[in-house]
């Protein structure tokens, strides 16, 4: 198995949720918090009150760029491992139902990018390898090791699931 920790060694849980419109995706400019200062998707931390990670996954959505997404599909699930230490377990959702024009919040500045055009060289080092495989309509888990810090992605494993 690609991720190598149980559930329960992680320190969070968080989602991402990756809207599409036509060829389109759309991404945010996080203001704040992890990932800061780069490009991703809506999503975020699963909070003790959410049924579920598709539940946190709407409601995160809907915190930080005030979009109602609708009929999302689990496509991943990634394991971010910083140093030695099980940092943040996360599950991607793709759709390409949603309501609502997305709207600039204190967390996150929505943009739409046509899928030729993400600028990886602005995201996290990982998207660049696992993205592709969710563009491509593929599930997928995968496992991806940072030094101490986060800030350099020093080897990652990438599993492509059958349906």
């Amino acid at each position: 198995m690609v991720i190598e920790h149980p559930t329960s060694a992680f320190e969070q849980t968080a989602t991402l949720c990756y809207i599409f419109d036509d060829e389109e995706v759309l991404l945010i400019w996080k203001k704040r918090g992890i990932g800061a200062q780069q490009y991703n998707a809506p999503g975020g931390k699963i909070e003790p009150h959410d049924d579920s990670p598709k539940a946190a996954a709407k409601r995160e959505v809907y915190e930080e760029v005030r979009v109602e997404a609708r009929d999302l599909e689990r496509v991943g699930k990634l394991a971010f491992v910083f140093g030695d230490s099980p940092f943040m377990l996360g599950y991607v959702f793709n759709t390409t139902t949603y309501r609502g024009d997305p709207t600039e919040t204190a967390e996150a500045r929505p943009e739409w990018f046509h899928v030729s055009e993400i600028p990886y060289d602005k995201m996290w080092a990982d998207d660049r390898y696992w993205m592709p495989a969710m563009l491509a309509g593929e599930r997928f888990a995968g496992q991806f090791n940072f030094d101490h810090e986060g800030n350099s992605l020093l080897d990652w494993d990438l599993e492509i699931l059958a349906e």
